[in-house]
């Protein structure tokens, strides 16, 4: 299958390379804003045709489909353009700003049955399976702490007086927005939709969210969410239980994955998922992304699923937002 890319930072870099691991796809073209930008990128795969004109390469039948990773604020509107043209859509999180963005967006691929599918690397990787298999080893749990706590390499620029996109309100971007939704996305994975959501932020003086925690209260159990861009943290996740426990070291990565079991002669401890190479962790999505566009009735079942879950969270991102005071500019969501 062969795609374009919109977007040449270092995560563009991550997700070819992931293309490349999964197979069946090919780079076929790159899009920039700067035609310089674009060689250079392109460059380093052969120099593959970039493109300046979106519409163009929308229109374009040297590809079949294209992966997003431009400022999320720009999200919904590229990817409506793909769709619209009969490409099929791989788009990084958050692939829209609300849900009714990607209300509009998943029932746009289903009309023309094609693929539209958020970029989150965790939900394709195998430990997903991993730590399903392991919640049944915990008993009854009732607490789970799920952070994401990573000094960002921008805020040194932002201190400097620069306003770098990731701390700019007016691109949709912020704590929660890059790292919480990680965070959300664990907790509806693993324990489905919560019973009641308590959310707090703090800001910066340009507007964005630097950090923020939200409580998220079921039934049987409790699960915090932490999540910052200002301070890093070595501590990890957890999910407890009355029988044992499971550490988490990244909760984006689902990596450092170890169950500890509660036994009568004391702990019996076991490793489940070590360290993840960096180049295998955009693998996962790439290949569903392949797998799913190559059969989209056959595989209707997972991306309807996949769908499901990627609104939910959309729906509680903005149930966040709301509570925790975390806004965008108002013409954000109305941008086609």
């Amino acid at each position: 299958m062969r795609f374009a890319t919109i977007g040449t930072s270092w995560i563009t870099d991550a997700f070819i390379e992931g293309a490349k691991i999964a197979g069946g796809l090919e780079l076929a073209a790159v899009y920039s804003r700067s035609e310089e930008t674009g060689k250079k990128f392109a460059a380093k795969y052969g120099n593959v045709p970039v493109y300046t004109d979106m519409e163009r390469l929308a229109k374009s039948d040297t590809i079949d489909s294209v992966y997003i990773a431009s400022p999320n604020v720009y999200h919904y509107s590229q990817s409506r353009l793909f769709l619209e043209n009969g490409k099929h859509v791989i788009c990084e999180k958050p692939a829209t700003v609300t849900p009714k963005q990607m209300a509009e967006l998943i029932e746009l691929a289903n009309k023309n049955n094609l693929v539209y599918m958020e970029a989150i690397m965790m939900r394709y990787l195998p430990a997903r399976k991993t730590v399903h298999q392991a919640l049944g080893k915990l008993g009854n749990i009732h607490t789970a702490r799920f952070d994401f706590s990573q000094l960002s390499s921008k805020y040194r620029e932002y201190k400097a007086g620069s306003l770098p996109n990731i701390f700019n309100p007016a691109m949709a971007t912020g704590c929660l927005m890059d790292l919480g939704i990680y965070c959300v996305y664990a907790a509806v994975d693993f324990f489905g939709h919560p019973k009641k959501i308590t959310a707090t932020s703090g800001f910066l003086k340009s507007g964005a969210d630097g950090y923020g925690t939200a409580i998220f209260d079921y039934d049987d159990k409790q699960v915090t969410l932490t999540y910052s861009k200002l301070g890093q943290s070595y501590l990890g996740s957890e999910i407890l239980g009355d029988k044992g426990t499971l550490k988490i070291n990244s909760i984006s990565r689902l990596s450092g994955i170890t169950l500890i079991e509660n036994t009568d002669s004391g702990q019996q401890t076991t490793q489940l998922v070590g360290d993840i190479p960096k180049p295998e962790l955009m693998s996962g999505e790439a290949a569903a992304f392949r797998k799913f566009a190559s059969n989209p009735d056959g595989f209707k079942g997972e991306i309807e699923e996949a769908a499901r879950q990627a609104l939910m969270v959309s729906e509680i991102m903005e149930k966040i937002r709301k509570m925790a005071g975390i806004n965008f500019p108002a013409e954000i969501s109305l941008i086609k």
